[in-house]
């Protein structure tokens, strides 16, 4: 086997998982986009025939058409869906960023004996149950659970709060759920961090709150943006959290697109949803990471 033929298998083999796991359901979920919902039929028409031939193939794309994509643009509940997802997502990951950078920071910091410990802690949730983790939340936010009766007990209030089924249940439960893909990123960036230039800094006179604005807080931008987006991306098509945190009056994509596809049934509807999420996640990621390509480019 020459060094070409390994390099192209090499090479093919990602390549190939991202063909058979993300452009294959794609193009499927495409497809169901460009349906229409059927109704004590399967749940969109046209299906493709392939006994007619040539004919039922050009037969079934000819009925492909954009009418779910124009009924998003109509609709107010998908844009009202959207932008609370979009508010919701973005108030979470700044959260999310103002408690994980001083313990990744802290973490980074600390002696090399102590950091695997402290990794091992950050990661410790992710040994139990999604699902069980937020339900563990239902338990200490509702009126009767651990967190009121500790208020109560120590009379900072003298009624409980209403924190279940509100739109700040929903910003602890994906805050806590989601920190440790904050966390890590930013430490792994902060670890690799080289502290002489902490102490050039200070050398030339800069104070150490300076150092930290002008050295250490620039180069661990690219952790925190790698945080950002993976905090950032699964909260806004959450389901889990908003469904058993924030109640009925919590509207997300996530929401949305279950009620389509398994009350509602309208599949087409719904896979055109997922269509204009992706589309809005990913293109923007794109865009970004060309642009850092071309200041790495420019830099060189």
């Amino acid at each position: 086997m020459g060094p070409g033929l390994r390099r192209f298998i090499l090479i093919s083999i990602p390549y190939l998982w991202l063909l058979l796991f993300f452009l294959a359901p794609f193009l499927i979920v495409l497809k169901i986009s460009l349906s229409d919902t059927a109704i004590a039929q399967p749940p969109y028409l046209p299906l493709l025939d392939f006994s007619k031939g040539v004919a039922g193939i050009s037969d079934f794309f000819s009925k492909l058409d954009f009418e779910s994509f124009v009924w998003l643009t109509e609709d107010s509940l998908y844009t009202n869906a959207f932008l609370s997802s979009l508010k919701i997502a973005s108030i979470s990951t700044v959260l999310a960023l103002l408690i994980a950078f001083p313990l990744a920071y802290g973490m980074a910091r600390t002696s090399d004996r102590w950091r695997s410990l402290f990794v091992m802690l950050v990661i410790l949730p992710f040994w139990t149950s999604f699902l069980i983790r937020v339900y563990a939340w239902i338990g200490i936010l509702r009126n009767e659970g651990f967190l009121n009766q500790f208020l109560l007990w120590t009379g900072l209030i003298s009624e409980p709060l209403q924190i279940m089924n509100t739109p700040t249940a929903v910003y602890i439960g994906i805050v806590y759920s989601y920190l440790p893909f904050m966390v890590l990123p930013i430490y792994s960036t902060l670890e690799k961090m080289d502290e002489s230039l902490l102490e050039a800094a200070i050398d030339l006179g800069c104070s150490r709150l300076s150092a930290f604005w002008l050295v250490t807080l620039p180069l661990a931008v690219p952790g925190i943006i790698a945080g950002c987006f993976l905090v950032f991306i699964p909260a806004m098509g959450e389901f889990v959290i908003p469904d058993l945190l924030g109640g009925s009056t919590t509207l997300m994509m996530g929401k949305t697109l279950w009620t389509e596809f398994f009350s509602n049934r309208d599949w087409p509807v719904a896979s055109a949803v997922a269509i204009m999420l992706l589309l809005f996640l990913v293109v923007p990621m794109v865009l970004f990471q060309r642009q850092l390509e071309r200041q790495q480019e420019a830099g060189r």
